[in-house]
């Protein structure tokens, strides 16, 4: 039998909820509603979701909490795409921050959310097959660092805890899963978020520059993420992928 998508649309205001679900309908998809992260996590526990439509500016748990939540559930990595009132620039960015794969701002056309819904599903299906191999769980190795793919943070040769962002975890797996190899801005836009290019391609410059921090590189000669001019960056270091704490 054919997989049809199922859709979670997450947001308290009943009208929007009822036309997106009745247009995703129409378009192919199942879709079901929820107003609350209550409803969500509801779903989330009795039904299989492909993606999740969460709308941030939400009474009780908004919409940034319900997506920190879904991307601490490490065995779900559910594709999220965020519903925002706000048009400020900074408002997106935490979204996306928070682990959210892309944002459409209200007012929005149904088309342009359908679009969206179906870029995400489609990246989110296209990425290597090796991204897989990083299972939660388990330790990646690199250097004089091991990264938990369980707690999402990483441990240096003294096996002291480095905090990472959403962001920077999923920028260093990306790197991890692809070692040794040059990727260039579109390739990691691609693989960590797909984002707006024009938003974001200055991001990734800035998030690798975060990652070096966290990783203590020196900033003019970096032994882990080395910059290859013209073309992108890439991880220098060999990859061993651990069972946990073995």
């Amino acid at each position: 039998m054919e997989h049809i998508d199922h859709i979670l649309v997450v947001d308290d205001d009943r009208d929007i909820r009822e036309l997106v679900t009745h247009y995703l309908e129409k378009s192919g998809y199942r879709a079901t509603g929820a107003a609350n992260g209550r409803e969500m996590r509801a779903v989330l526990a009795s039904q299989h979701i492909d993606l999740v439509v969460l709308d941030i500016m939400m009474p009780g748990d908004d919409g940034l909490t319900l997506c920190r939540q879904l991307r601490s559930d490490t065995q779900r990595n559910l594709p999220v795409l965020m519903l925002t009132a706000r048009s400020e620039e900074t408002d997106r960015i935490l979204g996306l921050e928070m682990g959210a794969d892309d944002y459409l701002i209200k007012p929005f056309v149904a088309r342009e959310l359908l679009a969206r819904i179906k870029a995400i599903l489609r990246r989110t299906r296209a990425l290597p097959p090796n991204l897989q191999i990083t299972e939660a769980g388990r330790l990646i190795a690199f250097g004089e660092w091991q990264l938990d793919t369980s707690a999402r943070h990483l441990i240096d040769s003294s096996g002291v805890i480095v905090a990472l962002s959403g962001a920077e975890y999923r920028l260093l797996r990306v790197f991890l899963d692809h070692p040794q190899r040059v990727l260039n801005r579109d390739q990691l836009l691609n693989l960590t978020q797909g984002r707006d290019a024009e938003l974001f391609e200055r991001s990734v410059d800035l998030l690798v520059s975060r990652l070096r921090q966290r990783l203590r590189e020196d900033a003019r000669e970096p032994a882990y993420i080395k910059t290859v001019r013209s073309e992108g960056y890439v991880l220098a270091a060999s990859v061993v992928i651990k069972e946990a704490y073995e």
